[in-house]
């Protein structure tokens, strides 16, 4: 009988929450929790647990650190997974040897990150070359890439419930002016020119998650 993982999945966005369900539980085969950034440790009480993922885009970034410090000292064996990281910020503190196993930045495609995860699964680590300064296979995907990043998935998850962009932007915690950078480069990406077009693709191309 295969063993289930249990990982912990901290952020304030249940759109990202339910859009990793749609993949991860049968790709890696793991269930993931949901959990606020300032209950991180109350919501430890099972040992099972060996991986936590804090999103970035929804948990400040001296937050994120206290949480990392706190578990590598509470909780010995559990492994930090970043995404979102941002790219405009130095957050390079954040990334410590002995518990971080991977750091995705805000651009990366759920493809490029499902590959970095299968490594880490494999007690392996995915962390960029600018951090680690190991040889790793480039995961990443540069913006000008016709892969969907996992932002842009999860602005058109939002859009196409017929959300504003001031809608989108309070549901995942970022500015106004970031949501219409995002629904630029999808709609570039998915070849539509209008928010109708977008949505009527978004219907038919994506899964439908239960806010």
């Amino acid at each position: 009988m295969f063993k289930v993982m249990h990982w912990v999945m901290v952020t304030r966005s249940q759109i990202l929450v339910d859009l990793l369900n749609t993949r991860w539980p049968q790709q890696f085969l793991v269930k993931i929790h949901n959990v606020a950034p300032d209950n991180i440790i109350d919501n430890f009480t099972e040992n099972r647990v060996g991986l936590v993922l804090i999103d970035l885009s929804s948990v400040d970034i001296q937050k994120a650190y206290q949480i990392q410090k706190k578990l590598d000292k509470e909780r010995s064996g559990v492994r930090v997974v970043f995404i979102h990281y941002p790219q405009q910020v130095d957050a390079r503190f954040l990334v410590q040897n002995n518990i971080t196993a991977g750091v995705f930045y805000s651009d990366a495609s759920l493809d490029s990150i499902g590959i970095g995860m299968s490594k880490i699964v494999q007690g392996q680590t995915s962390i960029p070359d600018e951090f680690s300064r190991a040889h790793l296979n480039d995961v990443e995907e540069d913006e000008e890439s016709d892969t969907l990043t996992m932002r842009e998935r999860e602005v058109l998850q939002v859009l196409r419930s017929g959300s504003t962009n001031i809608d989108i932007a309070n549901q995942l915690f970022v500015s106004e002016s970031t949501i219409k950078t995002h629904l630029y480069r999808a709609f570039r990406k998915i070849g539509v020119s209008s928010r109708g077009q977008a949505i009527a693709w978004a219907q038919t191309n994506m899964h439908e998650v239960v806010l």
